[in-house]
């Protein structure tokens, strides 16, 4: 399946790598261009190394996808991949979020899972649509949060490791004609705000 991921850092990076090592081909990327540090970002070097194309974040439309894409796979993207984008492709657009959706949807959902108290988070890949984290589940597990669990230590330990695996099935299902789409209950839902604001 030919895959255009929009991600970025080491999440952006193991996502690649682990598609590719499935047989998906990656025919493009995009991504942010330096890391915190400075030095390229994650992705964008691994995606560079293996000789496929990459785009800066924020330019992905549907001028700008390749042609032939068959899915668009969101890795740790901000960037909001439109109706015209996701029409371009085969299948539309996946994304990891690290939630039990439709809980706690919106940018920092790991800080306010911690910030909350709660006992139980999980992961859900879900379609892109038009609502932020919205779409409807493609596939959906749960993790526990440990005492002492700070958003990082929660990041490392479960739910970076439970994305990748998860995008990983999901694409391989979709590869195979299997799509799963369960709409999200929007009676539970929750939003929160980004913590900078």
């Amino acid at each position: 399946m030919n895959i255009y991921i929009c991600g970025q850092k080491h999440f952006g990076a193991e996502v690649f790598t682990a598609l590719s090592n499935a047989g998906h081909t990656i025919v493009g990327v995009s991504s942010p261009a330096l890391s915190g540090d400075g030095g390229d970002d994650r992705l964008k070097a691994v995606a560079e190394a293996a000789g496929v194309k990459w785009m800066k974040s924020g330019l992905l439309n549907e001028n700008t996808i390749p042609d032939n894409v068959d899915l668009i796979v969101t890795a740790h993207s901000h960037d909001f991949v439109r109706l015209p984008t996701r029409n371009k492709t085969t299948h539309g657009a996946i994304g990891y979020h690290p939630s039990l959706l439709p809980i706690h949807r919106g940018k920092d959902a790991i800080i306010w899972t911690i910030q909350m108290g709660d006992k139980v988070t999980g992961g859900s890949v879900y379609w892109l649509d038009e609502v932020m984290d919205g779409g409807p589940i493609a596939a959906q597990e749960h993790v526990f949060v440990m005492p002492g669990d700070t958003p990082e230590l929660l990041w490392k330990r479960d739910l970076a490791p439970l994305g990748i695996r998860l995008l990983g099935e999901v694409c391989n299902d979709i590869a195979q004609g299997k799509i799963i789409k369960k709409v999200q209950d929007e009676s539970i839902a929750t939003s929160e705000p980004s913590i900078k604001k």
